[in-house]
């Protein structure tokens, strides 16, 4: 009696005579290009509703079973543990938006959405991707020139609190839309406080405690070192 083990190679033609069992292959347009396309559409889709200032929070529990309600992408789509791998790009992106701007995160998944519709779009018509992708090249270096000429605003002293504050009073309104006139002020102040000459900041330099009990128009500055302590009294909790 013979048996086969598995995985082993059977000696038929293909790539999937060289992959263990289980395994997918696909390639060309209809069954590779198309289906990365349509993972990250709907992943985009998933995030779509939570762009803005007037974005909905999302509610992710995650294999821990711990709940997040969030409307920041880079958060949702890191609890969400996507596994496919052309989705992941568009994690990685988000993530590194993350890091380099610390905004913005919903906008790259989205813009890149909106990119590989009109791309599937040009598929359809006979395009090859490596036009789409030439075209892509030369439209974001159209986009970057136009960027340049849009500019509204620009902050030549990065130590002037007032400067600062109104620069960023926009990214402040799409975390906490309705204080940004308070919150911004304050932002920009504590920032200054810590810039060194050179202008880079390091946001280890600010801490954020938290008191139970308080209310965001008690928020005030202080130089230091702040120790949060248990309240006193017979009643703990």
């Amino acid at each position: 009696m013979s048996g086969r083990r598995p995985g082993a190679y059977t000696g038929g033609m293909g790539m999937s005579s060289m992959l263990k069992e289980g395994s997918k292959h696909f390639s060309g347009v209809e069954e590779a290009t198309l289906r990365n396309i349509a993972a990250c559409k709907e992943l985009a889709q998933t995030v779509r509703t939570s762009l803005g200032p007037n974005g909905m929070n999302k509610m992710v529990i995650n294999h821990l079973e711990k709940l997040f309600v969030t409307s920041d992408s880079a958060t949702i789509l890191k609890e969400l543990e996507v596994q496919h791998p052309a989705a992941r790009l568009l994690v990685l992106a988000s993530k590194m938006q993350e890091e380099e701007m610390g905004d913005g995160t919903n906008l790259v998944v989205i813009l890149a959405g909106e990119l590989l519709v009109k791309a599937e779009e040009l598929l359809h018509t006979g395009v090859h991707t490596s036009e789409i992708i030439a075209g892509y090249n030369k439209a974001a270096a159209v986009a970057l020139k136009a960027l340049e000429e849009q500019v509204c605003h620009t902050v030549d002293d990065m130590h002037d609190p007032v400067k600062v504050a109104h620069a960023i009073r926009s990214v402040i309104a799409s975390k906490q839309y309705g204080l940004e006139d308070f919150v911004a002020p304050m932002i920009a102040k504590a920032c200054v406080s810590v810039m060194p000459a050179d202008g880079k900041l390091n946001v280890d330099n600010i801490r954020v405690a938290k008191i139970l009990g308080g209310v965001s128009g008690a928020t005030d500055i202080v130089r230091g070192m702040v120790l949060l302590r248990e309240p006193l009294g017979v009643l703990q909790r």
